[in-house]
C-alpha cells in the first residue's frame, strides 16, 4: 500500500515548522560520526527498500553482504553520507535528491522559496566564449523584482559586477540579494546599458496559475492557461480557471506548460481529468517499480473526477488540446502529455521536454517501510526523494529519455519573446495558426541558442515528479 507522505506533511504544515525550529537547535554546524552514520544507514535502507534502480547498482541487492558488520564497514568507507549516495546511484538515474536540509525541501512543496520574484533563463552566447546572459522569463506579482519594474524580456549579462558564464552562474545567483547589470540582445549581439537593478529576496508562494484567459480569435473562444507549476496546494484555483473555461465555452485550449518542471502526480491526473472528464477510471498512467515492490506497491493511477479535497472536478470534456512545451518542461507537465496522448489528439508546439518520467518518494530516516517524519532520527535533517517508479501511459510508452518532441518544432527567440498571452506572442501564435489554418503571421528567421539553466533550478524540487495518494 502506497504511502501518504506529501498529503500529511502539507496537512500539518504549521506544527511541523515547530519541530523543525526545535530539531534545527539541537543540531551543531556538523554531523558527529553517529549521526554521519545513521543517514550513511538511512540512504541504504531507503535505497534498498525502494530505489527504481536498484538492480543496477549490485551492492543494492538484498545478498550484497554476509552481515550488518559486513555492511557497516562498507558504509564506513565512504567519507560523507553524499558520497555513498553518488556511489549507489545507477548511471541512468538524473534526478533523484539527497538534501541535509529537509525543512527547505517541505516548504518547496508548498511552493514556498525564498525568490526576488523574478523568474529567468540563462543563455550562452552565441560567440562560444562561454559568457552568459539572462532573460526575464516573467515577473510574481508582488515581489521585489515587480516593484523594481522588471518585465518579461529583460535582458541582464553581469551580477554584482561580474560577467556571468558556464562556470559561475550559480554562485552568482546564490546570495539573497544581488545586481543585475542590463544589457540588450538584438539577435547578434549582447550589449550592456550601463544600467542596473538590485534585488532582494524574501519567502514568497507562489501561485502556479500564471495567467488563464479566454481569447476570442475568428469568434471563437479559446482557452489559455499558463501553468508553471504541479502544486497541490493550489489544485482549487487550478480547478476554478476551468469553471470559467467551462462558463466561457471555450471550444478549443491552449495549455501552456513552457517553464513547468512538475511537482505532484495526483496534481497531475486532476489537471488531466479537468482537460477531459469523458475518461473517468480509466487508465492515465501505470506504474513500474523495482522487482521487490512491484507487486505490492504499483498501482495505476486513474482519471478522476474529483480533487483531493471532495471538490467535484471542472471537466471540459475536449477531444484536442494544443500544450506549448520548452526543454524546460520535464516530470509531471511530460506525464500529462504523455498519459492523454493515447485518448485525445494531442499537438505539441515548441521544443523536445526534459525526458523525466519517474516519480519519487518523501523519505526520511525513520523504519522501513513508511520512512515517515513521525518517526524520524532527531539527530539529522537529512531526507531523500529517490526516484521509486516509472509511468508509462496506457499504451505502454515510457522511457523517454531524450524528452517528448513536438509536432511543430520552435524555439523562443530572446530577441523576441513577446508578451504571454498575447496572441502575437511566438508560440501561442504558431498554436492559433495549428487551430486556424492560413492565418496570416510573421515568422522572421532567428539565431537558435543554447539555454544552460534557469531561477528554478534553485528549488530543492527543480524537475522533480512527487508521487502521493
Amino acid at each position: 500500500m502506497k504511502k501518504s507522505f506529501i498529503i500529511a506533511l502539507l496537512a500539518t504544515a504549521t506544527v511541523l515548522t515547530s519541530c523543525f525550529k526545535d530539531r534545527d537547535d539541537s543540531i551543531s554546524d556538523g554531523l558527529s560520526d553517529e549521526a554521519a552514520f545513521a543517514v550513511k544507514d538511512f540512504i541504504y535502507r531507503g535505497l534498498n527498500f525502494f530505489y527504481l534502480y536498484k538492480a543496477d547498482t549490485p551492492e543494492l541487492a538484498n545478498d550484497a553482504f554476509a552481515s550488518d558488520d559486513e555492511k557497516n564497514t562498507f558504509l564506513n568507507t565512504f567519507e560523507s553520507p553524499e558520497s555513498l549516495f553518488e556511489f549507489l546511484k545507477s548511471s541512468q538515474d538524473r534526478f533523484s535528491l539527497l538534501t541535509e536540509d529537509y525543512v527547505e525541501l517541505i516548504n518547496a512543496l508548498s511552493g514556498v522559496t525564498e525568490n526576488n520574484g523574478m523568474e529567468f533563463g540563462l543563455v550562452l552566447y552565441p560567440d562560444g566564449s562561454g559568457n552568459v546572459f539572462g532573460y526575464v522569463r516573467y515577473v510574481l506579482p508582488n515581489t521585489d523584482a515587480e516593484s523594481k519594474g522588471l518585465t518579461r524580456g529583460v535582458i541582464f549579462n553581469t551580477i554584482d559586477g561580474q560577467q556571468i558564464t558556464e562556470d559561475n552562474f550559480n554562485a552568482l545567483l546564490e546570495p539573497s540579494a544581488y545586481t543585475i547589470g542590463l544589457a540588450t540582445y538584438d539577435g547578434e549581439t549582447i550589449t550592456p546599458t550601463g544600467e542596473s537593478v538590485e534585488l532582494t529576496k524574501a519567502p514568497y508562494t507562489e501561485n502556479p496559475v500564471f495567467i488563464a484567459n479566454t481569447l476570442t480569435v475568428e469568434s471563437q473562444p479559446i482557452g489559455y492557461l499558463m501553468y508553471n507549476a504541479f502544486t497541490r496546494d493550489f489544485d482549487a484555483q487550478l480547478n476554478t480557471a476551468f469553471a470559467q473555461f467551462q462558463a466561457d465555452g471555450i471550444t478549443e485550449l491552449i495549455l501552456d506548460l513552457r517553464y513547468n518542471g512538475g511537482g505532484s502526480v495526483s496534481t497531475a491526473t486532476d489537471l488531466a481529468s479537468m482537460v477531459t472528464g469523458q475518461f473517468e477510471g480509466q487508465v492515465f498512467y501505470n506504474e513500474q517499480w523495482n522487482e521487490d515492490r512491484q507487486n505490492e506497491y504499483a498501482s495505476p493511477g486513474l482519471f478522476d473526477g474529483s480533487l483531493s479535497t471532495g471538490e467535484a472536478i471542472n471537466s471540459l470534456n475536449l477531444s484536442r488540446i494544443y500544450i506549448i512545451t520548452t526543454g524546460r518542461s520535464a516530470s509531471a507537465s511530460e506525464l500529462v502529455i504523455n498519459g492523454l496522448d493515447p485518448y485525445i489528439d494531442v499537438i505539441q508546439v515548441g521544443d523536445n521536454t526534459t525526458g523525466k518520467f519517474q516519480a519519487s518518494f518523501l523519505l526520511f530516516d525513520a523504519p522501513a517501510p513508511d520512512f515517515a517524519f513521525s518517526e524520524a532520527n532527531p539527530s539529522h535533517t537529512y531526507a531523500m526523494l529517490p526516484l521509486v517508479f516509472k509511468t508509462a501511459n496506457v499504451a505502454g510508452v515510457t522511457d523517454f529519455t531524450d524528452g517528448l518532441a513536438p509536432d511543430v518544432a520552435l524555439k523562443e527567440d530572446y530577441s523576441n519573446l513577446g508578451i504571454l498571452g498575447d496572441e502575437r506572442e511566438p508560440l501561442l501564435e504558431a498554436c492559433l495558426d495549428e487551430i486556424f489554418p492560413g492565418r496570416a503571421t510573421n515568422k522572421t528567421p532567428f539565431q537558435e541558442l543554447e539555454e544552460i539553466g534557469e531561477s528554478k533550478q534553485q528549488s530543492p524540487l527543480h524537475q522533480i515528479m512527487i508521487a502521493e495518494q
